[in-house]
């Protein structure tokens, strides 16, 4: 038997079995409960007759052994027969001091002694009992009569209520009992199946061996795999958060919280909150993740969403050394494309036979020439890696139709401690800006490099725009960009907030320092400048 149905049948026994209790004891009660009240009744009917001034008269008067016509003719005889058809009492009896029935309500008993004991009430006290008499079994109250100066008792009043009367109004009782339990199992009946149907929804209808055993391979399989899982329910409360997901997320709440009140960051909690099937990247702490989230429904029931977390750090890593050596190369197919088409203008210049201008454009090809090819103010760069990655830059900005210069106040010596991060940020300050300027006239982007001991500091200005956010900070938010999403695995709108990241991580900053948007004394290409302070990344730098 399923679980669900031994707490319905446990749940009705439990029921039955306390209104059965229930009912047995007010049954139980009920009868004797009953007599009391009768006899409690009986006993003020006898009393109101009793006291009255014209009984007490006449019983009084009617003393020794009085004529039953007269008797019946009487007033005692009207008087008692209309308080028994008025009270609905199965007799009202008037007797005297001698035990002899003044008023009853068949006229043949009139005269003759009372069927039951009367020396009680005759003796002043009021007597209730049960007893049979002529009428039959009767629940009965008799009390003395006094004369009028209340010296001394003169008769008494019996006055009696059938026991089946008694019976009846139990029947009536316990019928009435009977539906009030009847309707109470029947609502405890609907009670208990549609909460046992409320079980099965919550459960799924799965079994409690069951769940225990998918409890057990969830902990088993949640805390084992490499994957960060966070499961959220319909109303926003984590449920579940493996080992994996703490760890990549900084998550330190505990299951039962708000997903707004874990700490995710926001690029990872606009992911909770929304489905994203396809991964997005963003950073937590010095971490780089994927996130993705997917809506879990059963039986058509929104079950909420699960978030998944892989981490992205060691492959963005080699990511960053990949896009260094991709720098270089497309650097190498840049020069050999320009060096191919050199050659091809000194080969027909020579076939012609003007070596005058042959040599007049060699000279400008070796940078000795008013139009030389290298940079202005490369050779105050001797540090090699960021002398070959700018020229490189260099090479890829010309094709793109962007001048690419170095600021007259550029000056760096030394070697890179890490030239992978600082080729990443330099290169990813340069890209933004190329792609800022590129299709724009006169579109120029200009770098500065200066050391301060071991520290590096990059300024990256362009000709462009400016930053168009309301908020210019946003440009180092994650996913922020004006480019489709869809282009990159992981999304766009990496670049700044990974160069941000990168440089927080060897302890210095990037931060925009002129949003643009216009020419000014500090600002003479009049867009974005971007300034990156590196610390400890030089060594053997001049002092």
């Amino acid at each position: 038997m399923r679980l669900r149905s031994q707490v319905l049948l446990l749940q009705m026994v439990v029921l039955a079995v306390s209104l059965g209790l229930g009912f047995g004891l007010v049954i139980s009660g009920s009868t004797s409960r009953l007599r009391d009240e009768y006899a409690q009744r009986a006993l003020a009917i006898a009393r109101s007759v009793a006291t009255d001034d014209q009984v007490q008269a006449e019983v009084e008067g009617l003393g020794g052994a009085p004529v039953r016509s007269e008797l019946e003719a009487g007033a005692l005889q009207r008087q008692a027969a209309e308080v028994a058809e008025r009270t609905g009492a199965l007799f009202v009896v008037i007797g005297n001091d001698e035990g002899l029935r003044l008023a009853h309500p068949d006229p043949d008993e009139l005269g003759k002694p009372l069927s039951t004991d009367p020396s009680e009430a005759l003796s002043g006290d009021e007597d209730l009992a049960t007893d049979s008499g002529t009428l039959g079994e009767s629940v009965r109250a008799k009390v003395p009569v006094y004369s009028l100066d209340g010296d001394r008792v003169v008769g008494l009043v019996s006055v009696g209520i059938s026991t089946e009367q008694v019976r009846e109004d139990v029947r009536r009782d316990l019928l009435a009992l009977a539906g009030i339990a009847a309707g109470a199992l029947f609502v405890g009946a609907i009670g208990s199946m549609l909460l046992a149907r409320r079980w099965r929804r919550l459960t799924l209808g799965l079994e409690p061996d069951q769940l225990a055993e998918l409890v057990r391979e969830q902990g088993a399989v949640l805390h084992s795999i490499s994957e960060g899982v966070v499961a959220i329910d319909g109303d926003s409360v984590v449920r579940v958060i493996n080992d994996r997901a703490r760890e990549l997320l900084a998550i330190t709440a505990d299951v039962g919280a708000k997903v707004d009140e874990i700490g995710l960051t926001a690029r990872v909690l606009e992911v909770a909150r929304t489905p994203v099937s396809d991964p997005r990247s963003a950073t937590v702490g010095d971490r780089i993740v994927l996130v993705s989230s997917h809506p879990v429904r059963r039986d058509n029931r929104d079950l909420g969403m699960v978030l998944s977390v892989v981490d992205r750090t060691d492959v963005e890593s080699l990511t960053r050394q990949v896009d260094s050596i991709k720098a270089m190369s497309d650097a190498l197919r840049a020069s050999r494309h320009e060096s191919a088409n050199q050659m091809h203008l000194i080969a027909g210049l020579l076939r012609q036979g003007d070596s005058a201008n042959a040599l007049d454009y060699l000279d400008e090809v070796m940078g000795t020439g008013p139009y030389g090819m290298e940079i202005p103010g490369i050779e105050n760069i001797g540090e090699p890696h960021l002398r070959a990655f700018i020229d490189a830059k260099a090479a890829v900005a010309r094709e793109r139709g962007v001048l690419l210069t170095l600021d007259e106040q550029t000056y760096l010596q030394g070697i890179l401690v890490e030239p992978v991060v600082v080729t990443t940020i330099v290169g990813n300050l340069i890209d933004n800006a190329i792609e800022a300027v590129a299709g724009l006239p006169e579109a120029q982007v200009c770098v500065e490099l200066i050391s301060e001991d071991e520290t590096l500091l990059v300024t990256v200005a362009d000709s462009g725009r400016g930053v168009a956010f309301d908020d210019p900070q946003q440009v180092f938010i994650e996913g922020v960009t004006t480019h489709d999403d869809r282009t990159v695995p992981g999304g766009r709108g990496m670049g700044l907030a990974l160069s941000r990241l990168l440089a927080w991580q060897s302890g210095g900053d990037l931060s925009l320092v002129d949003r643009g948007g216009g020419v000014s004394a500090d600002n003479r290409l009049g867009g974005a400048v971007f300034l990156a302070r590196l610390p400890h990344m030089l060594e053997g730098a001049a002092p």
